[in-house]
C-alpha cells in the first residue's frame, strides 16, 4: 500500500465512506488514546533510563513498538476490531508488569493506576456492558497484586530499587499524568459526539427541508409519525393547472439543456410565487404545474390567493420568460370541489390529487384560450366579489357534457 494511503487513514482516524457517526467517534478516540499513550510511555522511557532501571525501562519500550505494531497493522487492514482489543490490552497488563518488575506499590509508585485507562477506554470504545470484563479484570489484577504486595510487605525488607523521594515524585506523576489523560479522553469523547450530534442535528434539517418540497407539512409530519397509509377526502378544494402554451414545438427545436435550464427557471419562480401565496404546489407534470388550496392548511382564502396567483404567474411569463424572440404564453384552469389527497408509494412517493375536481380543472386548461384563466362556476360564486369576470360560455366536455366557463380577467378595483 502506498504510503501517502497510509498516512491519509492516519490523518482520518482510518475512518470509511459507509462508518456511523458512533463508530466514527470510536474510531477518532482510539486513535487519539492511541497517540496519547505512546507519548506518556516515551515520557516514562526517557524517565527509568535517567534512572538506570534497565528492566522497567524496556517494558516502555515494548509497550511502544507493540502499540505502534498494532496501529500500523490498523492503518493497513482497517481491522478495527483487533486493533481496538490489543490496545485495551496493552493498557491493561502493562502497567501491573512494570509494577511486578519494581516491586511493589510504593516502590513502583502506584503505576497500576493506569491500567484504570482500559475499562474507562472500554466505555467509550465498546458499550457499557461491553466494558464491565475490563472493569472486572482490572479490580482482579488490582486484588492480586495487593495480596502479593501484602505478602512482600511481611517478608524481611529488602534495599528498594526506587528512592523514597523519587517514589513520591512519581506518585504524584502517575495521578496527575493518568487523570490528565483520562480527562482528555472524555473531554474528546463528548466534544466529538456533541459535534456529532450538530451534524446529525443538520442532516435531519435537511432531510426536513427535501420532505417538505415533495410533501405539504401536515403530511410530512403524519409520515414521520409512519402512519401507514395516508389519504384524506376534502370537501371543498381549489385546483389549478398553468400549463405553457406550444411548449412541446418549442422543445423540438431547442437542446436538452436548454429545455431543462428553461423549465427549472420557470418553474422555481412559480414555486417563489406559490411559497408566498400559502397554497400548495402538487406537483410539476411534463410543462404543466399543478396546485391546490384547501388542503388543511394555509389562507382561509384559499381560492382568492389562487386567483391571484395565476394572474402573477401570467404577469411573470410575460414579463421574463421568451425564447428566441418569441414571448411564453400559459394557459391556466381552476376548478372547485371534493378531491381525494393522498401519498402514493413507499420509497419514491409523491402526494398527488384525485377526483372529479382535478379532471375539471384539467380540461378547462385544455380549453383555455392561450394568455387566459378559465374557472368552472364553483370558483366563479368564490370569485365574483373579487375580480373582473367574463361572462359565461358553455363548453362541450369529454365526460362533463355541457360545462359553463368563466375568463378571469383582472381584480376588482373596488373589492
Amino acid at each position: 500500500m502506498h504510503v501517502r494511503e497510509i498516512y491519509r487513514r492516519l490523518r482520518t482516524a482510518g475512518v470509511q465512506a459507509g462508518d456511523s457517526e458512533d463508530l466514527r467517534l470510536k474510531k477518532e478516540v482510539l486513535l487519539f488514546a492511541c497517540g496519547l499513550m505512546i507519548a506518556a510511555s516515551a515520557i516514562w522511557l526517557a524517565l527509568y533510563w535517567g534512572l538506570r532501571i534497565s528492566l522497567s525501562a524496556s517494558l516502555p519500550i515494548g509497550f511502544q513498538l507493540a502499540s505502534a505494531a498494532t496501529l500500523l497493522y490498523y492503518l493497513y487492514t482497517l481491522n478495527f476490531e483487533v486493533f481496538r482489543a490489543v490496545q485495551l490490552g496493552l493498557w491493561l497488563f502493562v502497567p501491573f508488569v512494570v509494577q511486578w518488575s519494581i516491586g511493589n506499590f510504593v516502590s513502583a509508585s502506584g503505576v497500576t493506576l493506569w491500567a484504570l485507562l482500559a475499562p474507562v477506554g472500554a466505555v467509550l470504545l465498546y458499550s457499557a456492558r461491553e466494558s464491565m470484563p475490563w472493569m472486572f479484570a482490572y479490580v482482579f489484577l488490582m486484588l492480586v497484586t495487593g495480596y502479593v504486595d501484602y505478602e512482600l510487605a511481611i517478608m524481611p525488607p529488602r534495599p528498594p530499587i526506587v528512592p523514597l523521594s523519587t517514589s513520591v515524585a512519581f506518585f504524584a506523576l502517575n495521578f496527575a499524568a493518568t487523570s490528565l489523560i483520562v480527562y482528555a479522553l472524555l473531554r474528546y469523547a463528548f466534544v466529538e459526539r456533541e459535534r456529532s450530534r450538530v451534524r446529525l442535528e443538520e442532516a435531519q434539517a435537511q432531510s426536513e427541508r427535501l420532505l417538505l418540497n415533495i410533501l405539504p407539512a401536515p403530511i410530512a409530519e403524519r409520515l414521520k409519525r409512519s402512519e401507514s397509509s395516508i389519504a384524506d377526502g376534502f370537501e371543498n378544494v381549489t385546483v389549478m393547472f398553468a400549463d405553457i402554451v406550444g411548449f412541446t414545438r418549442l422543445a423540438g427545436v431547442m437542446a436538452p439543456a436548454e429545455i431543462f435550464a428553461l423549465l427549472n427557471r420557470l418553474f422555481s419562480r412559480f414555486d417563489d410565487l406559490t411559497e408566498r401565496s400559502g397554497v400548495e404546489k402538487i406537483k410539476t407534470i411534463g410543462d404543466a404545474y399543478m396546485v391546490a388550496g384547501g388542503l388543511g392548511r394555509g389562507t382561509a382564502g384559499y381560492t382568492r390567493a389562487i386567483a391571484e396567483l395565476a394572474l402573477a404567474l401570467h404577469d411573470t411569463v410575460t414579463r421574463e420568460f421568451s425564447v428566441e424572440g418569441m414571448q411564453l404564453k400559459l394557459r391556466v384552469g381552476i376548478a372547485t370541489g371534493p378531491v381525494v389527497a393522498g401519498v402514493v408509494g413507499t420509497r419514491k412517493f409523491i402526494y398527488d390529487l384525485w377526483g372529479d375536481t382535478v379532471n375539471l380543472a384539467s380540461r378547462i386548461t385544455d380549453e383555455c384560450p392561450v394568455g387566459a384563466i378559465q374557472l368552472d362556476e364553483a370558483t366563479r360564486v368564490r370569485l365574483r366579489d373579487f375580480f373582473e369576470l367574463q361572462p359565461p360560455r358553455t363548453l362541450e366536455l369529454r365526460g362533463k357534457g355541457h360545462t359553463r366557463v368563466y375568463l378571469l380577467t383582472a381584480p376588482r378595483s373596488t373589492a
